[in-house]
């Protein structure tokens, strides 16, 4: 899932993703909408990630255990359900979690307890960038031209201060 953040060398013409857009997140779990489904359209083809940060109980909760669990796929493109909280009004009513990374189709369901449990988090786009010919992006080249004239535009060497010589 994360591979593709990471920055790696360019191959068939396509360099690594640039973030164009980060957008905040949120959703509320209830006794009323028990489930949220993060997903994009199938032909978006830029790269997307749902990094969770606070999952807290909110105003009207019950002290009740109520529990997250994120819903997505695993390796094997299997389903697989995870518990990623698990919160009381008494005890612990909120839990960060430190930009927890998701790709999706994911899904939130509150699987026990009524709520309300908000999510919060980023949505961050990534899209990848083409490579020149030569390659050297667009951005590149233009670097390149501006470290070539500012290194003309070099001073001259200093020279070193004459010492003044004292008379006896």
């Amino acid at each position: 899932m994360a591979a593709f953040l990471a920055q790696e060398s360019s191959v068939d013409g396509v360099g690594a993703p640039i973030c164009t857009g980060v957008f905040l997140f949120g959703c509320e779990l209830n006794s009323h909408a028990r489930s949220y489904t993060f997903k994009v359209s199938e032909e978006d083809d830029s790269d997307h990630t749902l990094a969770l940060n606070t999952v807290c109980l909110s105003e009207g909760a019950k002290d009740e255990c109520n529990i997250v669990e994120v819903v997505g796929r695993n390796y094997h493109n299997q389903e697989i359900a995870v518990p990623v909280a698990n919160l009381k009004l008494s005890c612990q009513p909120w839990l960060s979690l430190n930009d927890f990374q998701l790709q999706p189709p994911v899904t939130f369901r509150l699987r026990s307890g009524s709520g309300p449990v908000h999510l919060a988090g980023l949505h961050q786009i990534f899209h990848r960038q083409d490579i020149l010919e030569d390659g050297f992006s667009e951005e590149d080249e233009e670097f390149i031209e501006e470290e070539e004239l500012s290194e003309e535009e070099e001073l001259s060497p200093v020279k070193p201060a004459k010492k003044k010589q004292r008379k006896s």
